[in-house]
C-alpha cells in the first residue's frame, strides 16, 4: 500500500511519514525543492527502502495531475508507481506562522493548492484523501466545538482551511474519492516550531527566564504528536467514512494550568507574567473540542498525558 504525503518535512508531516513507514506503507514524500527539512526526514526513517522523496512545489501539483509524464523528470523510481498510490495525506501549507495567517493572498493560494492536490490524488487513483484542517475554522468561541457547528473563521488562515473543506467535500464525491477533513487542535512534541507556546515555555523556564503571556484563562486542549499522528493515520488508511473529524485530546483545562505544569516539570524555575502578551491572529478563543465522533468511529483513546509528553521532551 502506497501513500503520497505533501508537507512531509513539517512537524506533523515528518512524524506521519515515520509512522506510516514503520507500519509497512511505502511513502512518496512530496517536498519543496531544496527543503531544509529533507535531511532530517531521511534521518528519521529506518526503512529507507520504503521512502521515496520527490521535490515539487505546491504550485506544481496541478501540473502533475495534468501531465503524468512530468513525474519522470522529477522522480524516476516513482514515475510509473505514483499513479497507483492508495492514499494521499495533504499537510502542505505555506505561511502557517502567526503573521502570515493574516495574509489573504498567501492563504487563498494554499486553498487552491489543496484542491489541486485532491484532483492529483484522483488522477493517481488514490481511494482516500485526508486534509489537515484547523480549529481556526471555528473562529473565536467560548463553547464546545462540534463538527456540525456553523463556522465563523476570523483569520485568513482559518477562512482558507474552511474553504478547502467546503469545496473538497463536493469535488471528492464527483471524483469518487473518500475525503477526510480533520480539524486539528493544538499538537505538541519533539520537532515543533521553536516559537510554539510549549517550546517557548520550556526553553524560558529551563533558563530561569521570564515568560510574558496573555491572561491564559481560556480553555485549551493539547495532544502529543504520537497520539495525533496515530489518529491521522487511522483516519487516512482505515475505514472511517468521509466527513469532518475533530482531532484533539481528552484533556481540556484552562491554559494557565498547562503552563504551570510545564514550569513545575522544568524544576519550578523561571517566572510567568500573565496579561502581558496580545492575542494571536485568531484572537482569544477557548479550545473545547468535542471528539465524540472520533472516538466512536476510530476507538480513539489518548495514550500520552500532557505531563508524560512534557517529560518525554525534557529527556
Amino acid at each position: 500500500m502506497r501513500v503520497i504525503v505533501t508537507g512531509a518535512t513539517s512537524f506533523i508531516g515528518s512524524h506521519a511519514v515515520q509512522a506510516l513507514v514503520s507500519q509497512g506503507f511505502e511513502v512518496c514524500a512530496l517536498i519543496r525543492p531544496n527543503s531544509a527539512g529533507k535531511k532530517n526526514l531521511e534521518q528519521m526513517i529506518i526503512k529507507k527502502e520504503l521512502l521515496e522523496i520527490i521535490e515539487c512545489e505546491l504550485s506544481g501539483l496541478k501540473e502533475l495531475a495534468l501531465n503524468a509524464e512530468k513525474l519522470s523528470k522529477i522522480g524516476q523510481k516513482w514515475s510509473h508507481d505514483l499513479g497507483r498510490a492508495d492514499y494521499w495525506l495533504h499537510l502542505g501549507w505555506d505561511g502557517s506562522g502567526s503573521d502570515n495567517r493574516k495574509l489573504a493572498d498567501i492563504q487563498s493560494m494554499n486553498a487552491v493548492y489543496a484542491l489541486d492536490a485532491l484532483e492529483t490524488a484522483a488522477a493517481a487513483h488514490c481511494k482516500r484523501f485526508l486534509f489537515c484542517g484547523s480549529q481556526a475554522e471555528y473562529g473565536v468561541r467560548n463553547t464546545t466545538m462540534r463538527e456540525t457547528d456553523e463556522l465563523h473563521p476570523l483569520s485568513e488562515y482559518g477562512k482558507a482551511k474552511a474553504k478547502v473543506g467546503r469545496e473538497a467535500i463536493m469535488r471528492a464525491e464527483a471524483l469518487g474519492i473518500t475525503y477526510i477533513h480533520t480539524r486539528v487542535f493544538s499538537v505538541y512534541g519533539p520537532g515543533d516550531h521553536q516559537w510554539s507556546l510549549v517550546e517557548s515555555c520550556m526553553r524560558t523556564f529551563k533558563e530561569g527566564g521570564i515568560m510574558e503571556l496573555g491572561a491564559c484563562t481560556q480553555l485549551w486542549n493539547y495532544l502529543y504528536i504520537d497520539d495525533a499522528v496515530n489518529v491521522i493515520v487511522t483516519l487516512l488508511t482505515g475505514y472511517a467514512p468521509a466527513g469532518v473529524y475533530n482531532v484533539a485530546g481528552e484533556d481540556t483545562r484552562p491554559l494557565r494550568e498547562y503552563i504551570e505544569t510545564i514550569r513545575a516539570l522544568c524544576g519550578g524555575q523561571g517566572t510567568c507574567q500573565y496579561g502581558k502578551r496580545p492575542p494571536n491572529a485568531e484572537g482569544v478563543t477557548s479550545l473545547d473540542p468535542d471528539i465524540t465522533k472520533l472516538k466512536e468511529i476510530t476507538g480513539f483513546h489518548q495514550m500520552i498525558s500532557f505531563e508524560e509528553g512534557i517529560k518525554k521532551m525534557l529527556m
